[in-house]
C-alpha cells in the first residue's frame, strides 16, 4: 500500500454531507471524509450488540430495491443530455478517485461502513439533536426506532460525517443515520432515514436523509463483496464541488437541493454521469474492470457536496489501495451527462 499517496489524497479530500458549503450547514455540508471506524470480528461485523451472526456478503443475498429502480436502471443507451459538453467542461480534468480502501487513516478504516442485522435486532431510539458539527434535522427524520446495535461502526470515528449504515436482512429494510453519535447508551443523530428495499417510494418531496440528496447511501457504496460476485449492478454514490452543484435543486430520485454555487452549467443532485461507451478499460485489473463497467452501465449519482469525482465504497481489508490508485489516471471528461428530466 501507498501509505504516502493515501495520506496525501485523503488530506486533500472535501468533506461531504449535508452539502455543505460551511460547516454545520445541511443546506451546504461538511461532507464525506471517507473515514469510518468499528473494530471488526471474522464475519465482519462489529463484535458486540449483536443478536445473530449475519456478515457483510448477507447483504448482496437481498435485492436492493426492485430492478425498476433509478439505482438499477440499465442507463447504457440513454440520450445524452443537450448541456452534457458545457456542464462536463467546468470539472473536465478532476480525475476519478476511490474514496474507500483497505487500512487505516487516522486510525479508521478508510471508507463508508455498513453493518447486517437479522429481523430479531432490537430497535431503539435515536435522538434527534444538533451539535458543533451540524444542525438538528428531526423534522425531515423517520422516527424510528432503529434497529442498530450499541457496536455499529460510526464512519471516521465520529468525526466529518459519521454516518451509521445498517442492513435488516430478514425484513429488507435500511436505516441511515447523518453525524450519528452514540453517548450514554443512546444512539444520537442530524438526521435519519428508513428505506423499504422492497420498494420504489421515494421520501417525501424536500426531505434530506442521511445524504445531502434524500437518497440512500448505502445502495451506491462500492462494496467488495461485490467485486467478488463479478459484478455491480447499481449507480454508484459520488459528489461534486459546490460550485458545480446547482443550487436548491433536485431530480428523482433525489429529494433535497442544497445552498451550492454552481452556475448555468451545473447539475443537480440525482443527475448521473456515465462513463463514455468507447472508454478502453482493457488496461485495467479485473477489479476496476467491475468498477468501469458499472459506470458504463449504471453511471454514478450525485448525491453530495465534496471533492469533485470522488466515488464512495466500504472500507474493506482486501482492496488494494494501489490498484484503486489507478482510478486517477481517468479525467471527467471521459464521462458525459445522462439526459436529465
Amino acid at each position: 500500500m501507498c501509505t504516502t499517496f493515501i495520506a496525501l489524497f485523503l488530506f486533500l479530500s472535501a468533506c461531504s454531507k449535508k452539502g455543505s458549503v460551511t460547516p454545520g450547514n445541511q443546506n451546504g455540508s461538511n461532507g464525506t471524509n471517507g473515514n469510518t471506524t468499528g473494530t471488526t470480528n471474522n464475519n465482519g461485523n462489529t463484535g458486540t450488540g449483536n443478536t445473530c451472526n449475519m456478515q457483510l456478503a448477507d447483504a448482496e443475498s437481498i435485492e436492493i430495491f426492485p430492478t425498476d429502480n433509478p439505482w438499477n436502471q440499465d442507463i447504457s443507451s440513454s440520450a445524452v443530455d443537450p448541456n452534457s459538453s458545457q456542464i462536463i467542461a467546468n470539472f473536465s480534468s478532476s480525475k476519478l478517485k476511490a474514496d474507500f480502501g483497505s487500512g487505516l487513516w487516522d486510525n479508521a478504516p478508510i471508507g463508508i461502513p455498513y453493518i447486517v442485522v437479522c429481523g430479531s435486532q432490537p430497535k431503539v431510539p435515536v435522538t434527534f439533536r444538533a451539535n458543533s458539527n451540524d444542525g438538528n434535522y428531526g423534522s425531515e427524520s423517520d422516527p424510528g426506532p432503529y434497529p442498530i446495535p450499541s457496536s455499529a461502526p460510526i464512519e471516521g470515528n465520529g468525526q466529518g460525517d459519521s454516518h451509521v449504515l445498517v442492513v435488516d436482512k430478514d425484513n429488507d429494510m435500511l436505516y441511515e443515520l447523518y453525524n450519528a453519535s452514540y453517548t450514554n447508551g443512546q444512539w444520537q443523530a442530524s438526521s435519519g432515514a428508513i428505506f423499504n428495499l422492497k420498494s420504489d417510494a421515494l421520501r417525501p418531496d424536500g426531505w434530506t436523509s442521511a445524504d445531502a440528496a434524500g437518497l440512500p447511501i448505502f445502495p451506491g457504496l462500492v462494496r467488495y463483496q461485490e467485486v467478488l460476485k463479478g459484478t455491480i449492478d447499481h449507480a454508484i454514490r459520488f459528489t461534486l464541488q459546490s460550485g458545480n452543484v446547482k443550487p436548491d435543486s433536485y431530480i428523482s430520485p433525489a429529494r433535497h437541493g442544497v445552498n451550492s454555487s454552481g452556475g448555468q452549467y451545473s447539475l443537480p443532485f440525482g443527475a448521473k454521469l456515465r462513463l463514455k461507451a468507447n472508454f478502453n478499460i482493457s488496461g485495467y485489473s479485473a477489479n476496476l474492470q467491475i468498477i468501469l463497467t458499472a459506470m458504463k452501465k449504471y453511471g454514478i449519482i450525485l448525491a453530495d457536496i465534496g471533492s469533485n469525482m470522488y466515488i464512495s465504497g466500504a472500507p474493506d481489508e482486501r482492496w488494494d489501495n494501489d490498484d484503486l490508485q489507478k482510478l486517477g489516471q481517468i479525467a471527467a471528461s471521459n464521462f458525459e451527462v445522462v439526459k436529465m428530466n
